[in-house]
């Protein structure tokens, strides 16, 4: 079982607890071929992995089932979109105003309480009384004519006014402790409950708890170990979100101070000055203001990254009452903080430390699914196999290779019209194949030719004995079969920058995994090699492909390319051929010293260069057919003398229809060379 700690900087720190995924729980429908074949593009036309999954995480998908996992990008301005309509609808204003009223209302109802003792006085006929009684009246209202108009100084003469109404003074002792109560929420979390009804024994607690806080904080700088397990037995109440670490703990605090930061710096001069003069006055005895500020400083150098001077422009009409403004300035670091670690998240691990609950409550029950799927889309696709992580940074393997070129091969045969293609031909057991008496463990794709002998006995020695024998996937194993007739074929693919120029790399890049695919799972006896050209030439890996891209350079070696694949297809027997896929006429070759020559429009030294090894190439029975992709005059030209010589065909494609003419004509070969042997 692993457990993910929250960013406890997004207002509280959860625990989200994970399992293996066994199919039941409720937010986990994309598995790891709906990523794979969402990115597969992608990877194809980059080859990184952590770039694919980054952009797929910015990005979002819909699955197959129209289910829609939603893109960073598409949150990220939900987040900006909630903060601009908070701040256009609210003025923090409100706070002052509130209090201001309230304490009116409080130095009102003491104006008429004196007043109707005055007038009980002029009532009852005493003149002694009501002399007296006029003279208390005029000092009491003397007292309140002089009071302070700031909010700190009202409540500084109201503590020393002689009250006449005994429900005013109640009342403004409510208050004060409403006030006091509303101040130290903006450092404990409002869900636990711990500043309501504070008694004076409580509001030295707190200030204990606030001097314990700077005490570790300074053992921590020593280098000593603060005890903090034997501060959450005292203080544990003041942390809902129970933190089960020093760093833990500190970071909530920070988080909270620097949200009442924010509200301070968020309002105009005048209302900050009468708020910190009010919370002076309040906070000022037992000593708890000093250690406020002191664990506020100690908590900005600490956590300097947490934006103390944040301030947010309110410009609304709603106005807040401080308790309002709390809760909302909360939220607003919140949504700054989610913001921020949407923004940073550079793999889909780094999701992990979203407060999962929160970010629902923020951004609704999609948005929380889609980061908790994100979270995981790295540790499916390493459970599947497709990937692994090597010091930090995930890679295909060679399954995730083979997988990247099936799903291409998929792709391209779902867009061909079955009649014409004759796929499922191929794939049947009996036409041009035979027996070749060994087995494999079956493999998507494979023809499904069970081996039933072997599959059962894989069962049995995965289970044990007995009856009835259960098969899983794992146990299916299949009969290899050999083709009468093999082909050695070679794939020159155009790197050179045009191709991209003009969004020629992703088909061509797309034929080649697929044709790979192709021959190494229907025709495994066929010789594959692959040769990439652009100003020079180079032969290819398959381990290489996912990772090849174009080059950042002009030139089309053809020379160059026709070089290597001869070489490649001198060791090999069988028919062969040499499938080329290009944009660009001959522009570069090899001259005598090795050196790479280059220069647009074609050289005739070029041209004729190129032309030898089409003639080397006629002389060792290669067939060459071209596929060129949007052919200018000066290519078709030159491919139709290539031609020519060759007795290779060429075809005039189009970015969409690339893969249906490479795969449609390989299979056509394919079938022919077979009937042909049985003719024979």
């Amino acid at each position: 079982m692993q457990y993910s700690r929250y960013g406890a900087s997004m207002g509280r720190a959860n625990r989200v607890q994970y399992s293996r995924w066994d199919g039941t729980q409720v937010g986990f429908d994309f598995d790891a071929t709906d990523i794979f074949g969402e990115i597969t593009d992608d990877l194809l036309y980059h080859g990184d992995i952590n770039a694919a999954l980054r952009r797929m995480m910015q990005e979002g998908f819909d699955s197959d089932n129209g289910e829609r996992m939603k893109g960073l990008r598409e949150m990220m301005d939900e987040l900006r979109n909630k903060r601009r309509e908070t701040l256009e609808s609210h003025d923090l204003g409100g706070i002052y105003d509130e209090i201001a009223k309230d304490l009116r209302d409080v130095v009102e109802a003491e104006r008429e309480a004196i007043d109707e003792l005055a007038q009980e006085a002029r009532d009852s006929g005493d003149a002694r009384r009501q002399e007296l009684t006029e003279q208390v009246a005029a000092e009491r209202h003397l007292s309140l004519d002089l009071m302070s108009q700031d909010l700190a100084g009202m409540v500084r003469d109201l503590q020393n006014h002689d009250f006449t109404s005994s429900e005013a003074r109640e009342k403004f002792e409510e208050l004060v402790e409403k006030l006091r109560e509303q101040l130290m929420q903006q450092y404990v979390d409002q869900m636990s409950g711990a500043v309501e009804n504070m008694t004076p024994e409580d509001m030295a607690r707190m200030k204990d708890m606030f001097a314990e806080l700077n005490n570790m904080l300074e053992q921590r700088q020593r280098g000593e170990e603060p005890d903090f397990d034997g501060f959450m037995e005292k203080f544990g109440d003041f942390f809902p979100e129970n933190p089960q670490n020093l760093d833990e703990l500190l970071e909530i605090m920070a988080a909270r101070m620097a949200a009442a930061q924010a509200m301070m710096n968020s309002m105009t001069p005048e209302q900050r000055a009468q708020l910190q003069a009010l919370s002076d006055q309040l906070l000022e005895d037992m000593d708890l203001r000093w250690q406020m500020d002191q664990l506020g400083q100690n908590l900005a150098q600490a956590f300097p990254d947490l934006n103390w001077n944040r301030r947010y422009e309110f410009s609304g009409d709603e106005p807040l009452n401080m308790a309002d403004a709390n809760q909302m300035l909360q939220q607003l670091g919140d949504l700054d903080q989610l913001e921020n670690l949407l923004k940073g998240a550079a793999n889909p691990g780094a999701l992990a430390e979203v407060d999962l609950d929160r970010a629902r409550e923020l951004l609704g029950d999609d948005a929380a699914r889609s980061l908790e799927q994100m979270a995981e889309l790295s540790r499916r696709l390493e459970e599947s196999g497709l990937v692994e992580n090597k010091e930090g940074k995930l890679e295909l393997t060679p399954r995730g290779i083979r997988q990247l070129g099936q799903n291409a091969l998929d792709e391209l045969f779902n867009k061909l019209d079955m009649d014409k293609a004759g796929q499922h031909e191929i794939a049947r057991i009996g036409v041009g194949h035979e027996r070749d008496h060994s087995t494999k463990p079956y493999e998507f794709g494979d023809p499904f030719n069970l081996d039933i002998g072997r599959t059962v006995r894989n069962a049995i020695f995965r289970s044990g004995a007995g009856t009835p024998v259960k098969l899983t996937p794992e146990d299916f194993e299949v009969e290899r079969t050999e083709h009468l007739v093999r082909s050695s074929t070679v794939l020159m693919v155009d790197l050179s920058l045009s191709m991209p120029m003009r969004g020629n790399f992703l088909p061509a890049k797309k034929v080649t995994m697929a044709l790979h695919a192709l021959i190494t799972s229907k025709y495994p006896r066929d010789y594959l090699g692959l040769v990439g050209f652009s100003r020079s030439a180079e032969e290819l890996k398959a381990e290489q492909l996912p990772e090849v891209s174009w080059d950042f350079d002009y030139g089309t070696n053809m020379h160059e390319g026709f070089m290597i694949a001869r070489r490649l297809l001198a060791k090999q027997s069988g028919t062969k051929q040499i499938i080329m896929i290009t944009d660009g006429e001959p522009t570069a070759h090899v001259m005598p010293n090795g050196q790479i020559f280059f220069d647009y429009p074609t050289r005739p030294e070029t041209r004729d260069a190129t032309l030898r090894q089409v003639m080397l190439c006629t002389k060792e029975d290669i067939v060459i057919n071209t596929f060129m992709l949007d052919p200018n005059p000066y290519l078709s030209e030159f491919v139709e003398k290539m031609s020519q010589l060759n007795g290779g065909r060429a075809f005039f494609t189009t970015p969409e229809n690339l893969g249906d003419y490479v795969l449609v004509d390989f299979l056509n070969n394919k079938r022919e060379m077979l009937r042909g042997r049985r003719a024979g």
